[in-house]
């Protein structure tokens, strides 16, 4: 004896559509994000909200520094004689830089100073008189037996910084803190290239007042 169909009956006012309860194989869903807003019905299906989570920014201004408009920018470089083998390959590296994007010998001023903790006063100094566009501070800090090395370590980095806020000109931190002398040589112009051609970088990279 043959048996009759099932057969489910749906309210066609919903507009959410109750499906048998049965196992089905559905397809991927697919969403794409679309200016126009989706169908009520669907919505109120699957939760979802009108609101957009993505705003776009419009009519902002975007200022940022250029490596090709360098004419008349003046920088000066705190450079540290301590540990000076590392430093003077920083130096070489931020002067080279200079030159590669045409900043003029006589715009770039060195000063040299013992350690890297005397860099941020020296940097503060220079930046406060008015004289220069951005400050280069480089040193290298190298760990030893006592903890010399994280009072001078941490003193120089928020050194510089409290010399860039002091002063109103940007400070770079291009100082080396290293664990041994093969970083901070493999950081001075070896395999992991040289922190004192990309603080040279980012000064050039500071927007121009």
């Amino acid at each position: 004896m043959a048996t009759a169909p099932v057969t489910s009956s749906v309210a066609t006012n919903s507009p959410c559509v109750r499906l048998p309860s049965m196992p089905l194989r559905r397809a991927p869903a697919t969403i794409s994000f679309s200016s126009h807003p989706w169908p009520a019905a669907l919505i109120s299906c699957i939760g979802l909200s009108r609101r957009s989570d993505v705003v776009a920014a419009a009519g902002h201004q975007k200022l940022m520094g250029s490596l090709t408009s360098n004419e008349g920018l003046r920088f000066g470089v705190v450079v540290a004689r301590f540990n000076e083998v590392v430093t003077n390959l920083l130096l070489q590296g931020a002067l080279e830089t200079f030159e590669r994007y045409s900043v003029k010998a006589e715009n770039i001023t060195v000063v040299s100073v013992p350690g890297s903790f005397e860099v941020p006063i020296t940097a503060q100094k220079l930046g406060k008189s008015g004289k220069f566009d951005a400050i280069l501070c480089i040193g290298a800090v190298i760990r030893g037996d006592t903890t010399h090395y994280d009072a001078v370590a941490n003193s120089a980095a928020s050194g510089v910084l409290n010399a860039g806020l002091s002063a109103g000109v940007p400070c770079v931190f291009g100082v080396l803190t290293c664990e041994d002398m093969d970083q901070a040589l493999n950081r001075a112009g070896g395999k992991a290239g040289n922190k004192g051609a990309e603080t040279a970088l980012t000064a050039l990279k500071f927007p121009a007042d």
